[in-house]
């Protein structure tokens, strides 16, 4: 198989990630923070020499480093932890479900209020349409750092500046390109969510939440945490604040072999290996009148390694289905982000999508594009 769907989830995973996670189960199957027993120490070390090396990744502190179940999961935790009833909240034009749905629903129980951004591939013109819709109780901003469907990269750090002038707090979805592109807490984010299973190429089943020193938030989950037992109210330091119940040590430590990859490898140069692959199946792509593209020629740092195409006359899962009747895997669909797909006027067809990863190979993508040829 002819694996194009790395950013839904990046597979293989590096033989590390699979080995570490292996010892995790064999060798730190007990409770980190539980027990006063050497395995139990041991085994909130090891957790803890994750959340480092993700802090080295981001800049963010360890110890503000919650593990979740996934990035929708972090997503949650901070968006429901960040507001109060009254609150006004903008979000950006792409968001992915993850965002979009449960600011959706805090919306129609009455707690908040919220606009959405309108789309502009020109970033200041962009950043103007978020300006315009900031009221006095504008509480909070969220924005993914790139898009699921069409890869384009937000201008974060001027978004966070705008954020920081009008004293909001600000939310970064970085599931497109943590470990793909430098993600930085120097970037005015305040709360950064990830999952572990993309670009950092952990299991399935982690992710996180990075908080900065000043954010108060509150929780959205309550229970045991090894900590302030005696105290009916939740800690109210972190990360035992926002990690109620046993945590996925295996997976955590599998996440930070992946971080170990990424690290080793470099990630200007899996952005440079994947940025490349995009563009030159965006260009040979471009000579067969039957491809409909959506955005203009992916250039580097504006965009991340993601691409969304439509092909003839087909709905985008038909052509899903015929690449994958010839073992090409790709996604098809809305993936999750029904507001990108009303920006690009796609709702009807979805599109086509495909992602490379670090073990893409340019003698794959040239199987892809004469695959595509013929259907």
């Amino acid at each position: 198989m002819i694996y194009l769907d790395n950013s839904a989830t990046t597979n293989p995973k590096p033989v590390t990630v699979l080995s570490a996670s292996s010892v995790g189960m064999k060798s730190y199957s007990f409770n980190s923070g539980r027990g006063g027993y050497r395995q139990s120490v041991e085994t909130s070390d090891k957790i803890y020499d994750v959340r480092e090396k993700i802090s080295s990744l981001i800049s963010f502190p360890a110890q503000n480093i919650a593990f979740t179940l996934n990035c929708t999961h972090a997503l949650n935790m901070a968006i429901k932890g960040s507001v109060k009833r009254g609150d006004h909240v903008i979000i950006s034009p792409l968001e992915h479900n993850a965002v979009s749905r449960p600011v959706d629903a805090l919306a129609r129980k009455g707690i908040i209020t919220y606009d959405i951004a309108m789309f502009s591939f020109d970033k200041d013109e962009l950043i103007n349409n978020f300006k315009r819709l900031i009221r006095s109780n504008t509480s909070l901003i969220i924005c993914m750092y790139a898009s699921n469907v069409f890869g384009y990269v937000f201008p974060i750090k001027e978004i966070g500046e705008l954020c920081r002038e009008n004293n909001i707090r600000f939310i970064v979805d970085a599931a497109q390109t943590l470990g793909v592109m430098n993600v930085s807490n120097r970037d005015n984010i305040d709360i950064l969510c990830a999952p572990g299973h993309k670009g950092l190429y952990g299991p399935m089943g982690t992710g996180f939440m990075a908080v900065n020193d000043d954010i108060d938030l509150d929780t959205i989950i309550e229970g045991g945490t090894g900590s302030s037992s005696m105290n009916l109210n939740q800690p109210d330091f972190l990360p035992d604040r926002f990690e109620s119940g046993t945590l996925n040590n295996s997976g955590i430590i599998g996440l930070g072999a992946g971080v170990d990859f990424v690290k080793r490898r470099g990630i200007d140069r899996i952005y440079n290996h994947e940025i490349s692959l995009i563009q030159m199946i965006y260009n040979e792509m471009g000579k067969n009148n039957k491809v409909t593209f959506y955005t203009p020629f992916p250039k580097r740092a504006d965009y991340a390694p993601i691409f969304s195409f439509n092909y003839s006359d087909y709905p985008s899962e038909k052509t899903a289905g015929l690449l994958a009747d010839r073992g090409i895997a790709v996604r098809a669909g809305l993936h999750c982000a029904p507001l990108a797909h009303r920006v690009f006027n796609t709702t009807e067809r979805g599109t086509v999508r495909i992602s490379p990863s670090v073990f893409t190979t340019q003698r794959e993508c040239e199987i892809f594009i004469n695959t595509l040829k013929k259907l």
